[in-house]
């Protein structure tokens, strides 16, 4: 289930963030704590053995390995080529999310132009909106593991109730090598145009809006399935993970503490725990344990897109829409406003606050500059110039210097 903390930053306060820095669920620290422990165990086994098992000859080829490993490992572009996949991942991920197949501007449609409360009636615009949600529901069943899990044969969807057993032997009579999705597309442009010929969609325009709407929804659907064949490339994602494990490979010797009598550059403590390399590994690591997971969030991680509840949300809403809110319209009342020209909705005291004046422009709070009034007496007293036209005589009435040209 998709993590929300939206309410706990609502408003931006002193250690806004520290009551998120606690979270387990849908975490850093959840996602990262076997990689930092293995790193921190390996640290440690190569601290212990360069300090009580080696020799001293030995311990010097140990440390002249370790300044080079250093040397050479700020070499490793980690924060360039990191960051580039990370933003291309984030950027992938919310992309995904906004072509996410939502059936709603298909049921008020459908709700509106397919007319008729008869049973007739009724089971059109269900059959209608149930081959909208057969739709979602297989290219759900193409991407997402959770949805797949749920519904892992024809005979389950046909079990849960988006296919009948007449539709699917039509559905597996059709012979195509390629993913069949689409198949339901056809069965709601076909319906469509036979309820347009019974004058049940009792304008082309009415049957146009639909079919466009349903279009946009495909398009929706090949969307999602489009990412899911074509991925970022492999061996972007292969030169990102080797960068950071080579680096941190490097870090296990050259970040090591050596011995500050040996007078090495840069060695003058032996503080025993490498507090900042250890802060690297948290951040890069991190960095690339949040690309792994956003990288598909059709998935079963803790932040991935929750696809079976969409599957839920679009069918129970979606019927509920055409079929029972088909023509039910609640009675029409004057509102309390009627005879109010300026209608202001009252505010709690919670909301007090948030009563403010409306804004007029910028140039409102220069009015008592420009209003001239009595100053304008002194303007002249002080015999200030203002520079005229020879044809333009200046008066002075009430606010105002009128210029007559």
């Amino acid at each position: 289930m998709t993590v929300t903390y939206s309410s706990k930053v609502a408003n931006a306060t002193f250690f806004g963030f520290h009551r998120l820095l606690l979270k387990w669920r849908g975490s850093i620290y959840k996602l990262l704590y076997r990689e930092f422990i293995v790193f921190a165990v390996l640290y440690t086994a190569i601290s212990f053995m360069y300090r009580l098992l080696l020799t001293g000859a030995q311990k010097r080829y140990f440390e002249k390995l370790s300044i080079y490993c250093d040397r050479y490992a700020e070499q490793i572009p980690v924060t360039f080529v990191l960051g580039f996949y990370v933003t291309l991942v984030v950027n992938r991920w919310w992309n995904q999310f906004v072509n996410l197949p939502w059936p709603d501007r298909l049921m008020f449609l459908i709700s509106s132009s397919v007319h008729g409360s008869d049973e007739h009636g009724r089971l059109l615009r269900r059959t209608l909106m149930r081959y909208v949600n057969l739709t979602s529901l297989l290219i759900f069943r193409s991407v997402s593991t959770a949805v797949y899990k749920r519904f892992p044969t024809m005979d389950h969807v046909v079990e849960a109730g988006f296919m009948t057993a007449d539709e699917r032997k039509l559905f597996e009579h059709l012979r195509s090598p390629h993913l069949k999705y689409w198949v339901p597309f056809i069965w709601f442009g076909n319906l469509a145009a036979k309820a347009r010929k019974e004058g049940r969609i009792r304008d082309s325009v009415d049957l146009q809006s639909l079919m466009t709407e349903m279009n946009r929804f495909r398009s929706w659907c090949s969307l999602l399935f489009g990412y899911d064949w074509v991925g970022i490339p492999l061996v972007y994602t292969q030169v990102v993970t080797l960068a950071v494990y080579t680096f941190f490979f490097a870090c296990l010797i050259g970040r090591q503490f050596l011995d500050p009598t040996k007078g090495y550059s840069g060695h003058d403590l032996d503080l025993y725990i490498p507090i900042f390399t250890l802060l690297q590994f948290f951040f890069y690591a991190g960095w690339l344990k949040v690309a792994e997971q956003l990288i598909n969030p059709f998935g079963e991680d803790d932040d991935d897109f929750e696809t079976n509840w969409c599957i839920d949300r679009n069918l129970q809403v979606s019927l509920l829409a055409v079929d029972e809110m088909h023509m039910s319209l609640p009675k029409m009342k004057k509102d309390i406003y009627w005879d109010d020209s300026a209608a202001r909705p009252p505010y709690t005291l919670a909301a007090a606050d948030y009563c403010i004046p409306s804004f007029l422009g910028s140039t409102v709070e220069m009015g008592c500059l420009l209003s001239l009034g009595p100053p304008v007496q002194d303007l002249f007293q002080t015999k200030v110039l203002i520079p005229t036209p020879a044809d333009c005589s200046v008066s002075i009435n009430s606010n105002f210097l009128l210029f007559d040209f």
